[in-house]
């Protein structure tokens, strides 16, 4: 779709041209390229106003390249919302991943603890390092990781853990928090699906020494494709500022600090485009109430769905007592991957696309060349084969909604 070129007038009709059909990402149950006249889609972006006026004053600075105005009115956005050192926008959540990796050293003696239930840049991140994969299993509840595993994964080689804040709701950080300190273990936390989630009264993401956020089309607060590292170790962020610039000094000079920059580590290009950022701070602006829609549709699903998955014994999102939830999705475990697969394609049959979500890492081709078992993550291998994410994007309406829950009831497994 070419952009219009007054985009303050044309935002309403992009929002409704958003508003229907199946969107990027969200053509695997489907096919590529299918479409129904009233469907309900499992992802689409929407507006909260002023994306497109921002991406317009940014393409008026003359600077749409990384580090304008509008990166770095995000960057202190969330820094003084998270209280954290130091924020820096990337490209993407993986990116930001690569980025810790290569501010904790990694190499090819090392060894990084992994969930084996996420998406593959948490792991690809630290390989691309040459660091070994350490695949831990999941808790059968928040299918986080399982902080009461970790110990024995743990070795001399061990430089890092990386808990996963799946579904935006918080991993039992006081015990990961004390084996990386008795251990002398980095923490890193995934925050991708946990943004304005909290642990115990703490944002998550400023736990662990690092963590990455995403920006992604499928995320709370969306770009397209984005994300950042939050820096909670200040030590990190002066070399964190080189390698996110080609491994070049460019930001001091820019501050006026040096009078020319150099080649001075290694690096590479992970600045987010300005236009990206402009679109981005329009919703982190918006935060809130982007939140406070996302929580009532999740509690809608949970109060018409509470009852119907207990009596057949099918599986929902759990919230310890202890956690603040970032709203993130929601989900159902069924009894059989047949009875998933089944409900999936009862969905389709009535214009609603849900999806599966990560097939267990260790049991991929490149998990199992680091050593993956079957039967190593029994957990992770039995919740992916049975794991079913309902449509949630930030302006899914009621009625929507009700015709999800109506289709999910009338399902004869």
């Amino acid at each position: 779709m070419s952009a219009p070129r007054d985009f303050t007038r044309n935002a309403g009709s992009l929002r409704n041209r958003c508003g229907f059909g199946i969107t990027a990402g969200s053509t695997g149950a489907l096919g590529k390229g299918a479409e129904f006249v009233n469907a309900i889609p499992f992802n689409k972006p929407c507006l909260t106003g002023h994306e497109l006026a921002y991406v317009t004053q940014s393409i008026e600075t003359g600077w749409i390249s990384g580090d304008g105005a509008f990166t770095k009115k995000c960057q202190i956005i969330m820094a003084q919302q998270f209280g954290v050192p130091g924020v820096l926008l990337t490209t993407s959540c993986t990116h930001a991943l690569e980025m810790a990796a290569i501010l904790l050293d990694l190499g090819p003696e090392d060894e990084v603890i992994v969930p084996a239930f996420t998406f593959v840049s948490t792991v690809n991140a630290f390989v691309l390092r040459g660091a070994k994969p350490v695949f831990s299993d999941i808790r059968p509840d928040t299918l986080n990781l399982d902080e009461t595993k970790l110990e024995q994964l743990i070795t001399p080689r061990t430089k890092a853990i990386v808990p996963v804040h799946y579904a935006g709701v918080g991993c039992e950080m006081d015990g990961i928090l004390e084996l990386g300190r008795v251990h002398k273990v980095a923490v890193v936390e995934d925050n991708a699906h946990g943004l304005f989630g909290k642990y115990k009264g703490r944002w998550l993401g400023t736990l662990g020494q690092l963590s990455t956020q995403s920006f992604h089309e499928t995320k709370n607060i969306s770009c397209g494709e984005g994300g950042a590292l939050l820096i909670n170790d200040a030590s990190y962020i002066g070399r964190a500022e080189i390698i996110r610039e080609k491994g070049t000094n460019r930001s001091r000079f820019f501050r006026g600090q040096v009078d020319k920059y150099s080649w001075v580590d290694i690096g590479s290009s992970y600045l987010m485009s300005d236009l990206l950022a402009a679109f981005l701070y329009a919703q982190l602006e918006a935060w809130q109430q982007i939140q406070a829609r996302r929580r009532r549709i999740w509690e809608y699903y949970e109060t018409y769905l509470r009852e119907w998955a207990a009596e057949r014994g099918i599986g929902r999102p759990f919230v310890p007592a202890h956690c603040e939830q970032a709203w993130h999705m929601y989900y159902l475990v069924l009894p059989s991957l047949e009875q998933r697969q089944g409900l999936i394609a009862h969905l389709r049959q009535r214009g609603i696309l849900s999806v599966f979500h990560y097939l267990p890492l260790h049991l991929s081709p490149m998990g199992q060349r680091f050593g993956g078992q079957p039967g190593d993550c029994p957990v992770t291998e039995h919740v992916s084969d049975r794991l079913l994410r309902l449509p949630f994007y930030n302006d899914l309406r009621e009625p929507d909604q009700a015709q999800v829950v109506s289709a999910i009831k009338s399902f004869q497994a």
